[in-house]
Formats: structure tokens, C-alpha cells, sequence
């Protein structure tokens, strides 16, 4: 078992992926987290569900990793203890819980509004929730957000956003500085909650798995595989062989692409146009590639509960094969353009600094985690089919600045090329791309996790009497990731964010369903 505590009892809940779920007091949660995080342990997840038809109350849900799998701690309880000063992660995720839920987390230090910019009355993810228009300004409710004051002399701050230039999704950051030295940065985000936990709750299995990629579209592969593994695990259910490979191809594809288009916007951070200019024209064959084998610049809908939609010819892997030389060729050439430009190095070394003790301590993930010396890879650590037989090489670097960040791109990027190829290798016979699946056992618990390319993409779902969606749980690594931004600007000069902010490129999409 992943955990021992002897008031805690597992069921297997995933066949592809090593996954469990048991159910626990109160007075046990606190313990549980504990005796994970002196292992080693991480914190995924954190949501609440409305069980009250199923006579389980409200439920708080908590996605626990270490390295022998994953384990949902399922808590039927409207109060449950803080697990901030465990995870430090958990304080937006808990936050959040209460805003969309009304599931409060007792004597947390942090009981701050998240999410509710005046846009609703009650707690929108309850089942008896009714829609009512906000108040209107100066009634009832007052946006006055209150930042953390950093006071002294010489200290003042610097408000962006919530609305950027240019075409991003928006999301507010309050420098404290003293004259160009970032003394503290604290965000805010929740500024378009779109409602997409609630939509799902309207739709069919199959239309939810539309919904799923496009939580953040640059994810969209990952997001809709791990909304499709959750499904397949409820459902007991492997998708053909054929559609188990080109998933895997389609998400190293996506890998390849956001790769590609950081390392553009990497070099255009730091005045290097050229950089910018030449990797995107690589990612733009990637993508038009996309577009002409499978029908979709960015793969959306590619991937549904019971298999994939689209299959890969014979000449289309002959295109493969010719993309992956010439962007092998092209990327090599362009590395060692980066790597030996001195004024791009100048601004590259130690700037964001994230040292690994800090990067551990705050639960960095994925991309940004590994180049902080967190050894985490869920195609590494637990590989589902195919990647049990792709030998992923993880790359991991112990800098933790934009550097290392920059380099882990190029490291991530060649390995996706190379896995790329042993797929296409692999990828022989058989016709069939999906089992039909339009509906789930009722009172069903399933989750899946991908490792999509900013990091760990989970979906959990959850069906009610009828097989239905009841609950679904899409979590991006993005909400592992902001608050540790918040800490790489630390002594850096304002001018720099960009440049930092980049080379995290966290989602604002994924972070405010």
C-alpha cells in the first residue's frame, strides 16, 4: 500500500496508473499529509463535491502523490482541518474549495476571498445553487482585495494588470519594489471563471470530453487524455493498442510545439528577434502538420473516452519522420546559438532563481520543478501504456533559474523527438481506434493523470445514479506553480518578470474554471 495509517482503508481506482481512494475522519487528515510529506510526498489536488443526495454530505477530496502512486483522501465534513502548513500549496486550492463549494478550512491563516470578484451570490458548485445577478457596485459586496502592505522607506508598488497588452488571459501582480529591486510579489487571478466545473455537470460523457481540452488549450491533449483515463478507469475498460500509441504521439507532439513557441518567446525576451522569429516558423510546421494529418492545428478532440478519433496514414508518417530531421537539425543549430550568445546568457544565469530546498518546501512541478532538482515525471515514475515501453529519459537540472529552464526545454524537447520516432516504430496494424463509450456505471470514482507538457494534468470524475456527470475535476500544475513565481522575482529587478514569468509560462486558463 502507498500509505500506511491504520485508520485508513484503499481501494484501487486506476488500472492505467498506479491510483487509490480511501475514505477518512477528519481528525486524520492532518496526520495522513504529515506522515506523506515527511516521505517525501506531494500534494496534487484539492476540491470539494456535493454528496448530499447520496446522504455523504459535502466532501473535500485530496490528491496525495509520493513515489509508490497516487491516493484520494475522500473527507465528508463542511469544516476539515488546514493542510497549509503541511503543503503550502493548499492555500489557494482551499480557498478556492470555499468559494465555488462552501467547504472551509478551519484556522487556516489565509481565509481571503479567491475567486468570487462579485460575480455571485452563494457557493455555485453546490446541486441547490441558483443563479442571481451580482450586486451592483457599492451594494452588498465591496472587490476590495486585501494585498499584503510592505512597508518602509523607499518602498512602493507596482500594479499590472488585471488586463495585459496584448492577447492574454488576465490576472493581477502587485510589485512591493525598491527602485527596480522586487522586494515582494503577490498575484491574483479568478478575473474570467468561466464555469467550467459546473458545465460539466450538464453534459454527456462524450461532450464532456470536448469541455476537457479545452480547459487550457495549449494542454488540450493532455487534459482530454486524463479526462478519457478517469472515464476508461470507471468503466473498466482499455482503449485499443493503436489508440494507446497515438496518444502518446499526440502528446509528445504537443510537448514539442509549446517547447518550441517558449523557446521563441525566450529569445525575444531577451532582444534576441531572431530567436523568436526562427522558432516559430519551426513551430509552425509542427502545427500545420497537425492540421493536415489529423485535423487540428492544436490536436483538440483527437482524444475521447474509449480511444482517439483520428488515425495516421502511411505518408503522414512519412512527413513525421522528415518533420523530426529538420527539426533536429534546426533546433541543434539554434541551441548552440543560444548557448553561445553572451548577452542572452548574461540575462539567463541566476535571474528567477528557484533553489531545489525552496522548490521542494513550495511543491514546484513539472517542467519548472525538474530544472530545480524535482525528480518528478509521471511518464518516468508512472508510466501508463505506451510509455511502460518508451524508456522515457527524464531530464533534471539543480540551477533553478531561467537558464535551467531554458536548457530543460532543449533537453525535453529532443527526448520528445526521439520518443517520437520509437512510436512511429511501434505504431503497426490493427484498425480499431475506440471502444464506444457514451455512459458510466452510476456512483463511479475515477482518476486520471497525464503528464502534459507545463506538468501534471489530473482530471477526477464522478457519476450519480443514472452514470451521469455528477462531478468532474480538472487541476492543472499551474496552481502548484504561481505562488512559486512569486518567489523566483524575489530580488530581481522589475524588468525581468517577463523574462521569469516566460520561462514558468504558467496557465491562467487552466487555474480559473
Amino acid at each position: 500500500m502507498p500509505i500506511k495509517h491504520p485508520n485508513l482503508h484503499l481501494e484501487r481506482i486506476n488500472g492505467a496508473i498506479p491510483a487509490w481512494r480511501g475514505k477518512i475522519a477528519c481528525a486524520d487528515l492532518q496526520p495522513i499529509c504529515q506522515t506523506v510529506r515527511d516521505g517525501g510526498g506531494r500534494l496534487l489536488a484539492l476540491w470539494g463535491s456535493d454528496e448530499r443526495a447520496q446522504g455523504n454530505g459535502f466532501v473535500l477530496h485530496v490528491v496525495l502523490v509520493n513515489e509508490t502512486g497516487l491516493v484520494c483522501l475522500s473527507v465528508s465534513a463542511e469544516h476539515y482541518p488546514d493542510i497549509s502548513q503541511i503543503f503550502p500549496v493548499a492555500n489557494r486550492m482551499q480557498r478556492a474549495a470555499y468559494d465555488l463549494m462552501g467547504i472551509a478550512a478551519q484556522d487556516g491563516q489565509d481565509q481571503r476571498q479567491w475567486l468570487r470578484h462579485a460575480a455571485w451570490h452563494g457557493f455555485p458548485l453546490r446541486k441547490d445553487f441558483v443563479t442571481s445577478p451580482p450586486p451592483c457596485r457599492g451594494e452588498e459586496y465591496a472587490d476590495d482585495y486585501p494585498f499584503v502592505q510592505v512597508e518602509g522607506q523607499g518602498v512602493h508598488e507596482i500594479p499590472v494588470g488585471p488586463v495585459h497588452a496584448g492577447i492574454i488571459e488576465p490576472g493581477h501582480f502587485r510589485f512591493s519594489i525598491v527602485g527596480e529591486k522586487v522586494l515582494r510579489l503577490e498575484e491574483r487571478f479568478g478575473y474570467t471563471h468561466k464555469g467550467v466545473e459546473k458545465r460539466f455537470e450538464s453534459l454527456t460523457l462524450q461532450q464532456g470530453a470536448k469541455l476537457a481540452g479545452r480547459v487550457s488549450g495549449d494542454s488540450t491533449v493532455a487534459y482530454a487524455w486524463a479526462y478519457a483515463m478517469a472515464a476508461e478507469s470507471i468503466a473498466d475498460i482499455r482503449p485499443p493498442d493503436r489508440a494507446l500509441w497515438l496518444r502518446a504521439l499526440f502528446l509528445e507532439r504537443e510537448r514539442v510545439a509549446n517547447h518550441l513557441g517558449d523557446l521563441g518567446y525566450l529569445g525575444s525576451d531577451v532582444a534576441l528577434s531572431f530567436g523568436f522569429a526562427q522558432f516559430w516558423i519551426l513551430k509552425e510546421q509542427v502545427l500545420r502538420n497537425n492540421a493536415a494529418l489529423f485535423g487540428h492545428r492544436y490536436l483538440m478532440d483527437s482524444v475521447i473516452p474509449g480511444g482517439v478519433t483520428v488515425n495516421l496514414t502511411a505518408e503522414g508518417r512519412q512527413v513525421l519522420e522528415q518533420e523530426y530531421t529538420m527539426l533536429e537539425q534546426q533546433v541543434h543549430i539554434l541551441r548552440h546559438i543560444y548557448d553561445e550568445h553572451a548577452g542572452v546568457q548574461d540575462r539567463y544565469i541566476g535571474t528567477g532563481r528557484v533553489e531545489p530546498k525552496l522548490a521542494a518546501q513550495l511543491g514546484l512541478c513539472g517542467m519548472a520543478g525538474r530544472a530545480s532538482s524535482q525528480a518528478w515525471d509521471t511518464r518516468v515514475q508512472f508510466p501508463c501504456a505506451p510509455y511502460d515501453k518508451l524508456d522515457v529519459k527524464m531530464a533534471v537540472h539543480q540551477n533553478g533559474d531561467v537558464a535551467a529552464r531554458v536548457t530543460l526545454r532543449f533537453d525535453e524537447l529532443f527526448e520528445s523527438l526521439r520518443v517520437q520516432r520509437d512510436i512511429l516504430v511501434n505504431l503497426i496494424g490493427g484498425d480499431e481506434l475506440a471502444h464506444t463509450l457514451d455512459r458510466l456505471p452510476a456512483f463511479g470514482f475515477g482518476i486520471g493523470m497525464v503528464e502534459g507538457w507545463r506538468g501534471e494534468v489530473m482530471v477526477a470524475i464522478q457519476t450519480d445514479a443514472d452514470g451521469n456527470l455528477d462531478r468532474v475535476h480538472p487541476h492543472d500544475p499551474s496552481w502548484q506553480n504561481w505562488p512559486v513565481l512569486e518567489h523566483a522575482i524575489m530580488g530581481n529587478v522589475v524588468p525581468d518578470f517577463p523574462l521569469i514569468n516566460k520561462s514558468f509560462n504558467l496557465s491562467y486558463s487552466g487555474h480559473d474554471l
